[in-house]
C-alpha cells in the first residue's frame, strides 16, 4: 500500500486482501473496465495502483447492483448439457470468453459435466445449474460483456446419443433400467435420464 498526498493507493495484491476476491476475479474486473466502470489505475514504482477509497466505493456499488442488470439467463432445464456457445448465451457473454476459460479458468469455474471427443479436439459441456451457481458466486459476473445477437440455436444433446447406444447394448432392458444405468455411469438424476431415454427412443 502506498500513500500519496494523504491518499492510499493499493496494488493488485492489496486489492485481493482488501476485497477477499481471488486474483482471477480482480484481474477480470480490470479487464472489463470499459463496461463495468472500474476506476483508472496509476503507475507507482512501475506497478499499477488504484485509489483505495475510490475503488472501494465503486466495488461496493457494483456488488449492490440490481439483479435486473444481470444478463444471466435463468430459464430452461437446470440439468441440460450445454455446448460452449450455449454456455455463453446463458451467462450473457461472448463465446470467446468460454473458450478462454477452457485455457485459463477463473476461480470457481465448474468442471465439465460431459466431455465430447471430436476428431481434432474435445468439446466441454456444462449444465445450466453449474453456470447459475458460478454466476451466483461471482456477483460482478453477468453484468458485463454482451449477449451474442441473433436467434439462439439449440445444440443437439450428446446424452441422447449415449442413451441410444445404451438402448442398443441392452435391448431387453426396460427404459427405467437404462436410465438408472446411465445415471450411475454419467451422473445426473434418473428422472432426467428417463426423459433422455424417451427422446432417444422417439428419434431412433
Amino acid at each position: 500500500m502506498k500513500t500519496v498526498e494523504g491518499r492510499q493507493w493499493a496494488n493488485r495484491e492489496d486489492l485481493i486482501k482488501h476485497s477477499g476476491y481471488s486474483r482471477t476475479t480482480i484481474a477480470d474486473l480490470w479487464r472489463d473496465r470499459e463496461t463495468n466502470g472500474h476506476p483508472p489505475a496509476r503507475t507507482i514504482d512501475r506497478v499499477m495502483h488504484w485509489d483505495l477509497e475510490q475503488w472501494t466505493t465503486w466495488f461496493e456499488q457494483s456488488r449492490q447492483a440490481p439483479a435486473v442488470e444481470s444478463k444471466v439467463d435463468r430459464s430452461g432445464d437446470p440439468d441440460e448439457l450445454l455446448a460452449p456457445a450455449a454456455q455463453a448465451r446463458v451467462l450473457g457473454v461472448d463465446t470467446s470468453r468460454i473458450t478462454q476459460y477452457g485455457k485459463k479458468p477463473p476461480a470457481g469455474w465448474p468442471d465439465p459435466a460431459y466431455i465430447e471427443q471430436l476428431p481434432t479436439r474435445t468439446r466441454e459441456y456444462r449444465t445450466r445449474r453449474q453456470l447459475w451457481e458460478f454466476a451466483d458466486k461471482n456477483p460482478a459476473f453477468g453484468t458485463v460483456g454482451g449477449r451474442p445477437s441473433g436467434p439462439t440455436e439449440k445444440a443437439p444433446d450428446p446424452r441422447v446419443r449415449q442413451a441410444a447406444l445404451a438402448l442398443q447394448a441392452t435391448p431387453k432392458a426396460k427404459p427405467g433400467e437404462v436410465a438408472a444405468l446411465l445415471a450411475e455411469r454419467h451422473g445426473g438424476s434418473v428422472s432426467t435420464w428417463k426423459r433422455i431415454v424417451t427422446e432417444a427412443r422417439r428419434t431412433a
